[in-house]
């Protein structure tokens, strides 16, 4: 991966407590596997859905206590795994956004080199007479589980309808696409992208013992007179820990930008992260 042209974003995807409702799974040997929302709009259903040689079906069946199914419509967004579904030739990574949230995305400029941090919901499960369940006790995490560096970007407008001309035919599945008209929809294809396959301390978000909306960061992403990360801006939300800096993050928001021409060390600390990929 090339260095980032100046934005990266921390971007909050998959299973939450209001969609989905459950966390996504740590698996026992600690494979991560992102669990996309449901959107009952998506031609995708979670039961065609394999994501390192796991069926994301019978995953979300067992873990959301049958709220969701295998027959259930699922939003794979971001896409980042060619095996993960039938792709046509020519299939790149892509991410979806629009609404407010890509208004925030707009507005700070997103565009091509500027890199996606995906995070999310996550928590360890066990196998037990047959089934998927979380380990009693095990804490919920907001981890890190993916990433993509933007190539470019389409700009649907309000329509979703495939039959668009700047819509490449391999990306007409998409929900972004497929799934009917969506305010400010907008496409990201990437240059490159992945996803973290197993968990690392490293990828962890959530402090030690605390809520995981409490996080343990690099000391260096202390605003101290910089622009704060999107959404950050209270410096009540801050607090300095020998070399790493507490932050309480917040309720709602998906999308966080960091400009990193104000925060030089972001580069290597970025560059250490996708080494382990």
């Amino acid at each position: 991966m090339s260095a980032p042209r100046r934005l990266i974003v921390l971007s909050r995807k998959g299973f939450d407590s209001t969609a989905g409702g459950c966390a996504s799974p740590i698996l026992p040997d600690g494979t991560m596997v992102s669990l996309p929302i449901p959107d009952g709009r998506s031609p995708i259903r979670y039961r065609d859905i394999t994501v390192h040689g796991h069926d994301v079906g019978r995953l979300v069946a067992d873990l959301s206590g049958g709220a969701c199914t295998g027959t259930s419509r699922a939003h794979l967004d971001p896409d980042l795994v060619a095996s993960a579904f039938p792709r046509a030739r020519g299939w790149r990574p892509l991410f979806g956004q629009a609404g407010g949230e890509q208004t925030v995305l707009a507005r700070a400029g997103v565009g091509t080199g500027d890199v996606f941090l995906f995070f999310g919901w996550f928590r360890r499960v066990e196998r037990a007479r047959g089934r998927w369940r979380f380990v009693a006790g095990a804490p919920d995490l907001h981890v890190l589980w993916g990433w993509m560096e933007v190539e470019r970007v389409l700009h649907l407008g309000a329509s979703g309808e495939a039959a668009r001309p700047s819509v490449p035919t391999w990306a007409r599945y998409h929900p972004h696409v497929a799934g009917g008209p969506r305010t400010s929809n907008t496409l990201y294809v990437a240059r490159a992208a992945g996803v973290f396959a197993r968990y690392d301390d490293r990828l962890r978000l959530t402090r030690e013992g605390a809520p995981r909306s409490r996080w343990s960061l690099p000391g260096w992403f202390e605003p101290r007179g910089r622009p704060p990360l999107g959404y950050h801006h209270a410096p009540s939300r801050w607090r300095r820990a020998g070399d790493r800096v507490h932050l309480q993050s917040v309720a709602r928001g998906q999308e966080f930008v960091l400009d990193t021409r104000a925060y030089p060390e972001a580069g290597p600390w970025l560059r250490g992260l996708l080494a382990s990929a």
